[in-house]
């Protein structure tokens, strides 16, 4: 059963808002939580399922999560955290502003405000967090190491919170989606048989939710690929260009 509101924190990015989409159509009040002005997603949204929704100032970063959560009027009965930044690997590593704003985006700041929305959600029934990570988080590469580790913090932190709160009726998902066809991925070569799109995204999701699954690769395939990529022996995986 999934528990009303929905708070989505990150509402503008594509998988945001087909997550907003989805859960509206099953009947789900959703609280849209994002940068900039959400007015236009909120009647859209309204428009397209009829039915109920409300926008909301966030910014991952601004750490100040108690008291958005104070701001709120209502205590949510399930937080999608979708907030996250790709960033430029070789910007990052020269750059410790952009290294910060990486890690703090996909990793500290998330992590504060899925600690804080567990605060607030204790004793509401049905509660649950989700939390989109990333496969980049389950071996760091070269190609991505800081992005990648920022997520792997926040896979083990999803983790913790889950085996914390075991007892407690709040239930933690970890999601893994891919490579996903959004703006972030824009220009990039992706693996069709690798990459899913937005919606397919939002409704493993939500059938993941309504399962009570702990962790989800949006496609099985991932689960396959990253445990071949974990198994490669150190010595043989630094020469390699991943």
């Amino acid at each position: 059963m999934i528990a009303f509101p929905v708070l989505i924190l990150g509402a503008r990015s594509d998988i945001g808002r087909a997550l907003a989409r989805a859960y509206a159509a099953r009947g789900a009040t959703v609280i849209l939580a994002g940068r900039g002005d959400l007015t236009d997603d909120c009647s859209d949204l309204m428009l397209r399922t009829g039915g109920n929704a409300s926008t909301v100032a966030f910014d991952v970063t601004d750490g100040a999560p108690d008291a958005f959560f104070q701001s709120l009027g209502t205590v949510p009965g399930t937080i999608v955290l979708v907030a996250g930044l790709l960033g430029d690997q070789a910007k990052s590593a020269a750059d410790d502003a952009a290294a910060a704003l990486v890690m703090e985006t996909n990793y500290t700041g998330a992590a504060r405000y899925l600690l804080a929305g567990a605060r607030v959600m204790q004793g509401t029934a049905n509660a649950c967090i989700i939390g989109i990570s990333s496969v980049a988080g389950d071996r760091g590469r070269g190609s991505n190491y800081i992005y990648g580790s920022a997520k792997a913090g926040l896979t083990a932190f999803l983790s913790g919170l889950r085996n914390a709160h075991a007892k407690t009726g709040l239930h933690v998902m970890t999601v893994k989606p891919g490579f996903v066809r959004t703006q972030m991925t824009a220009g990039m070569k992706l693996a069709p048989p690798l990459t899913a799109s937005p919606e397919q995204v939002a409704d493993a999701i939500l059938r993941a939710h309504e399962k009570h699954r702990d962790v989800l690769y949006v496609l099985g395939r991932w689960r396959l690929v990253m445990t071949i990529i974990a198994a490669i022996p150190e010595s043989i995986f630094k020469k390699l260009s991943l």
